[in-house]
C-alpha cells in the first residue's frame, strides 16, 4: 500500500508568519498555483482515495489535485492541524511580545506542553495516526492532504523521532512525501518532496 502526505499549499497566514491552526484561511493564489503543479506532477498516477483535512486550505488543494487524477474525495477530521487555542492568528511577533514565557517551553520541549485553550503534539499524533491506519486499509494507493504538525506528527511516528525533536523534520506548502506500508510496517521512502514547484 502507497500513502501520499501533502502539505496544502500556501495561505497569506503562511506568508505572513501568523499562527493558523484550526483557523479556516484559504488557499492565496500562490498557493493555488502551488496546488496546480502539484497536481500536475500527480497526473497519470493511480490513487484510489483522496481523504482531506476539512480545514479550507487542505480542502481547496484536494480538490484542486482531484480535478487532475479524478478520485474520490472524503473528509476527515483527525487529519486537521494542531489546535493552537489562544494562539490563533497571532504573528510571530506578538507571540514573542506577550507569551515568551511559554515560547521559552514550547522550544525546550515542545512534547511536554499543551497550547492554551488547544492541544498537544502527542494528542494530535494519536488522532493523526487513527486517520493514518483507517486510510491505509481502505486501498491501496491514496494521497492525504493536511498540514504541518499533522504530518510532522506522522512522520515523528513513522520515523521513530521523539515528537520533541519534530524540528528534526521541515515540509514546505504543496510538498509530498511518500509512504509504503507493509504487513505493519510503515516506511518513508521520500520526505518534503517539492520538485513539482521549481
Amino acid at each position: 500500500m502507497r500513502l501520499i502526505l501533502v502539505r496544502h499549499g500556501e495561505t497569506t497566514w503562511n506568508r505572513e508568519n501568523r499562527v493558523q491552526g484550526r483557523s479556516d484561511t484559504p488557499l492565496s493564489e500562490t498557493g493555488i498555483t502551488q496546488a496546480e503543479r502539484l497536481a500536475g506532477s500527480m497526473e497519470g498516477e493511480r490513487i484510489d482515495l483522496i481523504v482531506s483535512s476539512p480545514l479550507r486550505r487542505a480542502a481547496e488543494t484536494a480538490s484542486i489535485i482531484n480535478r487532475h487524477i479524478g478520485a474520490p474525495v472524503e473528509l476527515d477530521e483527525d487529519l486537521m492541524e494542531l489546535d493552537q487555542g489562544i494562539f490563533e492568528g497571532m504573528s510571530f511577533q506578538e507571540l514573542s511580545r506577550d507569551h515568551g514565557e511559554f515560547l521559552k517551553r514550547w522550544a525546550a520541549d515542545p512534547a511536554s506542553v499543551i497550547m492554551p485553550g488547544g492541544e498537544s503534539l502527542s494528542a494530535l499524533q494519536e488522532r493523526a495516526w487513527g486517520a493514518v491506519c483507517r486510510i491505509t486499509s481502505s486501498c491501496d494507493c491514496a494521497l492525504a492532504v493536511s498540514h504541518n504538525f499533522t504530518i510532522t506528527a506522522i512522520l515523528c511516528k513513522i520515523l521513530k523521532i521523539p515528537l520533541s525533536d519534530f524540528r528534526r523534520i521541515r515540509l514546505e506548502n504543496a510538498s509530498k512525501t511518500i509512504i509504503e506500508v507493509g504487513e505493519g510496517t510503515f516506511r518513508a521512502t521520500v520526505i518534503n518532496d517539492t520538485a513539482h514547484l521549481e
